[in-house]
């Protein structure tokens, strides 16, 4: 079972509710959390204020307190389309300035990261094909069949992929294989990490609230395929988001590349058929750089 911690509502002496969150598999884990909700906040996101986080003597006494949130809401084509907007925003405005240093990765630095209660490698790299296929898709296929979660094949996949993305950095043309399977190359934007709609609250007045982020320096296209990996979002958010911030063509033919890390992530923490989708995704992602 994934052990991102236990969760609970605690009234302060002022009556102000709280949301906590203690322990986790690993240390770091709160400040992780922590870090990504005040990123995100800066860079504009509607998301709960952190009000403490300890780091603990353990994984299993670290702890988070962040504000209250009020769910509640339902979606209808007006939420949809009002996310999607926002998320543009963020994406769009998180963009280093002409000039600055583009880095993908960690936002602050730090190298260990987590999805879920799986650790993933953040080392900040000049290059998105290093950064989401040689340190996450790579060491997360070899942990997968070593665990016995994903067939064998997984790792093959996942080091010719490798292979044939090889080299591709800002500067490469359009021709490059890397092209086809991680989009044209673009900046860094910074992104939520895991949005599936389990980590998206809307409040009684239809506003969206993010939460749980994993949240780093990422190609955007990251956010849009988890949104669709598990469902839980209109077609209104997508279209929306398109028309405020386009999207490269083929993208949607990429969704299952960015994919392939969740999908990895799971089959490490849960097993059952996570290991065959993932394998399902790496053989489509070869497809398109072959």
């Amino acid at each position: 079972m994934a052990d991102t911690g236990a969760t609970g509502r605690r009234v302060r002496d002022d009556g102000t509710p709280v949301f906590t969150k203690t322990g986790g598999a690993f240390p770091g884990m709160a400040r992780f959390e922590a870090a990504g909700l005040r990123a995100l906040a800066a860079a504009g996101a509607r998301v709960p204020d952190v009000l403490a986080v300890e780091e603990g003597r353990d994984a299993r006494t670290q702890r988070l307190e962040i504000a209250w949130i009020e769910g509640g809401g339902r979606r209808t084509p007006r939420t949809e389309e009002a996310f999607g907007r926002e998320l543009a925003a963020l994406h769009a405005g998180s963009r280093r300035a002409p000039g600055e240093t583009d880095l993908f990765g960690a936002h602050d630095g730090d190298p260990e990261g987590f999805l879920g209660a799986a650790r993933i490698d953040l080392t900040p790299c000049a290059s998105w094909a290093e950064s989401w296929v040689v340190r996450r898709i790579v060491p997360l296929a070899a942990q997968t069949v070593d665990g016995g979660t994903a067939p064998p094949r997984v790792r093959d996949l996942a080091e010719r992929l490798a292979e044939l993305i090889d080299g591709f950095g800002p500067d490469s043309p359009a021709t490059h294989p890397g092209a086809a399977v991680l989009g044209p190359a673009e900046s860094s934007s910074l992104v939520h990490g895991d949005l599936w709609a389990g980590n998206r609250m809307l409040d009684a007045e239809g506003r969206s609230w993010l939460i749980d982020p994993s949240a780093q320096r990422a190609h955007r296209e990251v956010d849009l395929a988890m949104m669709r990996l598990f469902g839980g979002f209109g077609p209104g958010a997508f279209a929306a988001y398109d028309e405020a911030f386009p999207l490269a063509d083929g993208w949607e033919d990429r969704v299952p590349v960015y994919q392939a890390v969740p999908l990895l992530v799971h089959a490490v923490l849960f097993g059952g058929g996570y290991g065959r989708e993932a394998e399902a995704a790496l053989e489509h992602a070869v497809r398109l750089a072959g």
